[in-house]
């Protein structure tokens, strides 16, 4: 196959793989029979700003951004036709981002696209203007205000101990912290600790890096100071507060499959265990924590932004259950309790928060980081896991970002470069985002709202003060310290009785039982047309979910009503009201919608009217999120149902027409439970790296552990088929010490030249139990040397008007496309130039014009491409000359082998060279 291609050095891709050594062809990532790895099925190019590079059997896709991508907590992925191709490594440029490829992954390099957070990253933000957005109402003030200063001063110092190794990191990470105490305190003090997220590690002046170890002569980042108003709020109250250093994590993270949540865990637990010794012995500890009041290890708890957020959540996990040990940092009795967690912005890439230790999670409306706001499966992805005991709130900020609750990522207040993580477009101003946006808050606004709620977390998670939970239950209250800004909230679990659960087996007439995931516009709950995304929504890493369902309504009359009906009859007696959990479209008026329920035995009841009205949205906001409604059960109680057997619920629209979603509806009362943390079994997978073996066939098995102590619990296992990306699911019972997962994975050996192929598993909890590492599988290595690569003229020399000729050559045939990479170099004078060649030619392959004339050595982006097929041992690669009437003595041509990686020649790669005599 002949290629000769026009590559763009920032736009248009480098179709190449090129070899490691001279003269070593390597594998292009397209298996035999496949199609579209390095053009699509039209025949044309990868998209702009995509090209294949790497070595070996392991070749690399890679995207280079027009732009710099900020080093954030939201992880980018490459998708294809939908579907997630893997997490890429970004490189020190900030703009190209490589991810290793095997030949079954690169046969299916179709519809490539760039994600992160939920927000596409390789195309134009397409929204136009629109309409300003107006906030809702202000809430009725809460009886307590936490974010009222208490009346301890407060003392600040920070202490450095060893640094350690954590498993699967190169580089020890740091063990540094910041502590602010109160002063004059009595007695033991509960402990908050703070984690940060996923950020730049190293700065000098205005450069920044993600490098760890910081090089010479730059500074770490202060990340861990970032949170300090919020520490001396909590110590103004009586709280010990330690916010921790992370950027070794942020700076080696890129190589951990979970994104570094393990590695987060098990810096957590490192500091808690020095915590603990220190409560015990005093004297042993830093002089800032030894000059302060004595820490309560048995009162923790934990504040995590961003990535931060689900390395906390892990910590929770891992101190009831602990992890493999040979995953793990922290080795060592657990001598702390976790009373809950708070995360703000938080990734959650497993989406398996932890069900029996209480959580409030903060969501940003402006978040331009973790835009997708995944963050919501902390509440959602907690129903029916666990016992329900434990409250799971999520406060939705209006007009908050992602960086600035941490006054270090805030431009103005950090000592190393920041910026707004919500970038407006100056031609097309977000109307509810954007820096001059009525909804959007200041950074001062916001960090007060931040530093408020992780009060009100600390003051009912740690102090039991019951009086706070209507700001973080969806009770409809504000504290007036958060000012102005606009923060709704929504919670399941607690005092939460039965309910009506989506995904927990109903039937739905009049309106239709939805998927949150799905690559249907029929199945999935937002389909077509939703301007902007839900954060109840938000993808994992399959383009379908078994088991994630809403409630969708669409109504273009009046009184056509919903039914939901339960297969068993639910009991909601001993509860105050029904709670639903249901949003409309963003900025969308309040519908009317009647409430009612009916009982067994088919007696009906009308509950009241609610009017939900929309929250402020763009097409780049995640604004379709539920808001808790409450509709008593007086009215019930005086129609005579049976609230002990209640087995449907209707909601009847009075609007003219409109949508809605139903996330829920639960009986709920009043108070905050004892929480009870029950012995859930617990899934790790592992991943396994085999050789592929010269011959015979090998069955190995994906590497799962179940630990822990309690009973049987079921999870959902998806394998991913590598050679379509493709997902199947099954729902799996496991137990402890059992290997209920069993997924066998046949390797058969061959010696012929290929890929590297993984098959990937992942897991998600069902019920009754937790999961810790959720990805693994096998990774099978092609130990098969590469064929050398060789180059024969065909017809190296010819006169003006013939073609030139080269015949590429392996030394033996191989199972995937092999490919190399040739630029043009300066020639022995004189040179062909660009009208010895045909114009349509040259503009064909280099996008350039013959006017003004002048060497080909001199055209930029001047590539040639051989491609040999999987299966062929050679390809020609041609240059068409053009005959002139000029007499002119012979000229020539030369093109080097480059390494597409660096854009540098080969030492000792293939020439391409040839000479044209004149016709005349």
């Amino acid at each position: 196959m002949v290629r000769a291609r026009h590559i763009w050095v920032t736009a248009t891709a480098l179709l190449a793989v090129a070899g490691a050594s001279p003269h070593v062809a390597v594998a292009q990532s397209r298996p035999a029979a496949a199609q579209g790895a390095l053009e699509k099925n039209d025949g044309s190019p990868l998209p702009p700003g995509w090209r294949l590079a790497g070595e070996g059997p392991a070749p690399q896709l890679v995207w280079r951004s027009d732009g710099t991508v900020p080093m954030g907590d939201a992880r980018v992925e490459f998708r294809s036709a939908g579907r997630l191709l893997g997490v890429p490594r970004p490189g020190a440029d900030g703009r190209t981002f490589r991810l290793p490829l095997d030949g079954r992954q690169a046969a299916r390099l179709r519809g490539l696209e760039v994600w992160s957070g939920g927000r596409r990253l390789d195309a134009p933000d397409t929204a136009g203007s629109a309409s300003a957005a107006r906030l809702p109402a202000a809430l009725p003030a809460n009886g307590v205000d936490p974010g009222k200063p208490g009346s301890y001063r407060t003392r600040t110092g920070e202490y450095s101990l060893k640094s350690v190794r954590l498993p699967g990191f190169s580089q020890p990470v740091e063990m540094r912290a910041v502590v602010v105490a109160p002063v004059g305190a009595s007695g033991k003090r509960p402990l908050a600790l703070f984690l940060h997220g996923r950020h730049y590690t190293c700065y000098k002046g205005q450069d920044i890096t993600g490098d760890w170890p910081c090089k010479a002569g730059t500074k770490p980042v202060p990340s861990h100071r970032g949170y300090l108003r919020d520490q001396r709020l909590l110590a103004s109250q009586g709280y010990m507060t330690v916010s921790i250093s992370a950027n070794g994590v942020n700076g080696q993270d890129f190589a951990a499959e979970d994104g570094g949540a393990q590695a987060r865990s098990s810096l957590v637990r490192l500091h808690l265990a020095h915590w603990a010794d220190w409560a015990d012995h005093p004297r042993s500890a830093p002089k800032v924590v030894r000059e302060a009041p004595r820490a309560d290890p048995s009162r923790v708890l934990l504040v995590g932004h961003s990535r931060g957020g689900e390395g906390v959540n892990r910590a929770a996990l891992d101190s009831l259950t602990p992890p493999p040990a040979g995953q793990d940092g922290h080795h060592g009795p657990v001598r702390w309790h976790i009373r809950g967690t708070v995360l703000i912005g938080p990734t959650v890439f497993g989406q398996n928060p932890v069900p029996d230790v209480p959580s409030m999670t903060i969501l940003p409306g402006c978040d331009g980081d973790v835009s997708d706001l995944q963050g919501e499966v902390y509440v959602d992805g907690t129903r029916a896991v666990g016992n329900g005991t434990a409250l799971h709130s999520a406060v939705y900020v209006i007009g908050a970002n992602h960086n600035f609750f941490n006054s270090e990522w805030t431009p103005g207040r950090s000592a190393a470069p920041a910026d707004d993580d919500f970038s407006d477009d100056p031609q097309h101003h977000d109307p509810v985002c954007g820096k001059r946006a009525a909804t959007r808050l200041t950074a001062d606004q916001q960090h007060r709202a931040g530093s408020t709620y992780i009060a009100a977390a600390a003051r009912l998670f740690l102090a039991g003060d019951d009086r706070v939970r209507p700001l973080l239950d969806g009770s409809g209250k504000r504290a007036p310290s958060a000012d102005p800004a606009r923060v709704l909230s929504h919670a399941v679990g607690a005092r939460r009785g039965a309910g009506f659960l989506p995904d927990g087996g109903v039937s739905v007439t009049g309106g239709r039982l939805c998927a949150a995931v799905d690559p249907s516009p029929a199945r999935a709950c937002l389909g077509t047309g939703a301007k902007g995304a839900s954060p109840h929504f938000a993808r994992w890493e399959t383009d379908r979910e078994t088991g994630r369902s809403a409630i969708a309504v669409r109504w273009t009359r009046a009184g056509t009503p919903a039914r939901v009906t339960v297969a068993e009859p639910v009991s909601l007696a001993g509860a105050k009201a029904l709670a639903l959990r249901l949003f409309v479209p963003p900025n969308s008026r309040a519908a009317q919608l009647d409430v009612s329920l009916t009982d067994a035995s088919g007696r009906k009841a009308g509950l009241g009217r609610i009017a939900p009205a929309g929250l402020p949205g763009s097409e780049r906001t995640a604004s379709y999120w539920a808001q808790e409604i409450r509709v008593p059960l007086t009215a019930a109680r005086r129609a005579g149902i049976d609230l002990g057997s209640v087995k449907s619920l209707e909601i009847t629209p009075r609007s003219a027409s409109g949508r809605a979603w139903l996330m829920d509806a639960w009986g709920w009362r009043p108070g905050t439970p004892a929480v009870r943390a029950d012995a859930l079994p617990r899934v790790d997978v592992g991943r396994t790296t085999v050789d592929e073996g010269d011959s015979g066939v090998r069955t190995y098995r994906v590497p799962v552990q179940v630990s822990g102590r309690g009973g049987s619990g079921r999870v959902r296992v998806y394998v991913i088929d590598p050679a379509t990306g493709k997902a199947e699911d099954r729902l799996v019972t496991v137990r402890p010490g059992g290997h209920d997962i069993d997924v066998p994975v046949e390797v058969k050996g061959n010696t012929r030249y290929g890929t590297d192929v993984s098959y990937d598993v992942l897991v998600k909890a069902v019920r009754g139990a937790v999961v810790g590492s959720y990805r693994g599988g096998i990774t099978v290595h092609d130990d098969d040397p590469a064929p050398a690569m060789t180059v024969t003229p065909v017809a190296g020399e010819v006169t003006e008007g013939q073609t030139l000729k080269w015949r590429v050559s392996l030394s033996e045939a191989v199972d995937v496309d092999m490919g190399a990479l040739f630029e043009v170099a300066p020639a022995t004078a004189p040179e062909l130039s660009t009208k010895d060649v045909p114009a349509s030619w040259l503009r064909d392959t280099t996008g350039e014009k013959p006017d003004p004339e002048r060497p080909l050595s001199k055209v930029s982006g001047f590539y040639l491409w051989a491609d040999i097929p999987a299966g062929r041992t050679s390809a020609e690669i041609t240059v068409p000359t053009v005959k002139d009437r000029v007499r002119e003595s012979t000229e020539s041509l030369l093109f080097r082998q480059v390494d597409p990686r660096t854009g540098e020649p080969q030492a000792g790669g293939l020439e391409l060279s040839g000479s044209v005599l004149n016709a005349s």
